[in-house]
């Protein structure tokens, strides 16, 4: 399947209103059913569709579909992050606020735990990993990440770890506005400033600088990838320096 929600970085291009009214009748059968073949099919009458037109959208059915509200939900969120007025904010607080964001834009909090289930399954686990990147790579581009060098997957290695520990927290968060949950998300991003500040330090270190400065020198043939969607898998590697 392709993914009409992210065919722009940390944007909305080519989305098909099929599909979203397809997503749109399927939620709230997922609260009771997950993300099923009986679901499917139930959204599929609800939306008044063909099931060969459904099937043309999404070809695995509600997997398909579950990946799609997915994207969806990260298109959203990269619309409000970048209309959103982020200068003030330090850096930290700007991606505090995307991962705030990016929870207010959970259509269903049941539709995401059952999705959570589903891709934490072995069958599916790869595809999950690839939806926590998307959501990460969506959050960097649309704050502006300019970085072409390893930092470029870092970043988003970590941020990938960080939004999975938040969405967990949250569906367990029965908290008043999900107070917990920003509470959790600020605790956390301090924790990666933390890992951050120790790496500034260990650059600057005279002891470590040799260590330090191999590692630079062997990693400064990665680069972020030219053309990120779509991709099987982020980036490449090149000879360039």
């Amino acid at each position: 399947m392709t993914h009409p929600y992210a065919s722009e970085p940390g944007g909305a291009g080519g989305i098909d209103p099929d599909l979203d009214r397809l997503i749109d009748a399927v939620l709230p059968h997922v609260a009771f059913d997950g993300w099923s073949d009986h679901a499917f099919h139930a959204a599929i009458r609800d939306a008044d569709m063909l099931e060969s037109e459904a099937r043309a959208l999404c070809p695995r059915g509600a997997i398909d579909l579950a990946v799609a509200q997915h994207d969806r939900s990260d298109a959203e969120m990269a619309a409000r992050l970048r209309a959103a007025d982020l200068s003030a904010m330090r850096y930290r607080d700007r991606v505090a606020f995307a991962l705030r964001t990016r929870i207010e834009v959970v259509p269903d909090k049941e539709a995401l735990r059952r999705a959570t289930t589903l891709f934490a399954l072995p069958t599916h686990a790869a595809e999950g990993s690839r939806l926590l990147w998307r959501t990460a790579d969506a959050i960097w581009t649309a704050l502006g990440d300019d970085s072409d060098d390893v930092n470029w997957y870092t970043k988003r290695a970590t941020l990938s770890g960080v939004w999975a520990s938040v969405v967990l927290y949250w569906l367990g968060d029965d908290s008043l506005d999900h107070q917990a949950t920003w509470g959790f998300i600020d605790r956390r991003i301090e924790d990666v400033m933390r890992i951050e500040e120790v790496k500034a330090k260990a650059r600057d270190s005279v002891l470590l600088r040799p260590v330090t400065g191999a590692l630079s020198f062997l990693f400064s043939g990665v680069h972020a990838p030219r053309h990120k969607p779509p991709m099987d898998l982020p980036g490449h590697w090149s000879t360039r320096r």
